[in-house]
């Protein structure tokens, strides 16, 4: 003779059921809209160059959609004093706009460099939809092509900065454009999976098959072939130190790394003071003594 379920089991079955529906469909909403979890973007700017005593162009980059539709991406060229200066292209972060990066950007002016800053399409005054890691590798790109090709500078007079997620976009133009003179990276991951993995609620999903969105820094690195500056707060509890010191490992071309001891995520910059500024000055000076010796040779 058959026995029937006591409710209490029933219950227990039916509150199964509704939990392994609402994993199976927070699998699919994770594997779909991923990038919403990844970019956060604003229109809003919050102030200009010119605010920080800045002298400085607007700048209007064309960039195609995967659909061959025009678009353009927005950002400020801020010239240094001599027209013979080093270029840096600075790569934001996934928050904010290019207006949140001015103060640091001023450190690389200040430095002698001069600075193209833009932001990817959806961020700022940039036009598009929201983006994904594709579309913003191809933002990096045009700006890459509009200093060479509008601009007429060397690629060996051009530097490639990106901060945290920039740094994965950084690293992967670096890889494409293996004529540029050096590549600087502050506080970013090994990739998004590995970095999503760590997360609170998202670290109970399968994030190594869900994840499209992969940014794998660390696969790509392998592959650089320009001189590396890796820089990494130690208390930084958004991108792990761990992860700076296993993407430096896997760097095969001549390298350097600053460690702030002290900084976490933002703030390596205003907590290493001086120390920051002379790691980028040697790390410059390094590229091109190095440069120099090649050329003679």
């Amino acid at each position: 003779m058959q026995m029937l379920p006591s409710p209490a089991i029933e219950i227990l079955m039916i509150l199964v059921s509704v939990g392994a529906i609402a994993y199976f469909v927070s699998c699919i909403a994770l594997s779909t809209w991923q990038n919403r979890l990844i970019f956060f973007p604003s229109s809003v700017l919050k102030g200009t160059p010119r605010d920080l005593g800045l002298a400085y162009d607007e700048v209007s980059i064309p960039v195609m959609t995967w659909e061959e539709k025009s678009e353009r991406l927005h950002g400020w060229w801020i010239p240094a004093g001599s027209a013979k200066s080093d270029v840096l292209l600075y790569l934001h972060g996934n928050g904010g706009n290019i207006s949140a990066n001015l103060g640091h950007a001023r450190r690389f002016h200040q430095l002698g460099f001069s600075v193209l800053l833009i932001d990817y399409r959806g961020y700022g005054r940039s036009k598009g939809k929201f983006p994904t890691e594709a579309e913003v590798y191809r933002d990096a790109q045009a700006a890459w092509d509009y200093l060479v090709e509008q601009r007429d500078i060397d690629p060996r007079n051009i530097f490639i900065y990106g901060h945290s997620l920039g740094g994965a976009i950084a690293i992967d133009l670096a890889v494409r454009r293996p004529l540029t003179s050096g590549l600087i990276v502050e506080n970013t991951f090994t990739s998004m999976s590995a970095l999503l993995a760590k997360r609170g609620i998202i670290r109970l999903f399968p994030t190594k098959w869900l994840i499209n969105q992969r940014f794998d820094s660390l696969s790509k690195l392998k592959l650089l072939r320009v001189p590396l500056l890796l820089i990494h707060g130690k208390c930084d509890r958004t991108v792990p130190f761990k992860m700076g010191q296993m993407l430096f490992e896997v760097a095969k071309v001549p390298k350097q790394f600053f460690v702030a001891p002290h900084a976490g995520h933002n703030n390596v910059a205003s907590i290493s003071g001086e120390d920051y500024l002379h790691a980028i000055g040697e790390f410059y000076q390094e590229v091109h003594r190095n440069q120099h010796q090649l050329s003679v040779y």
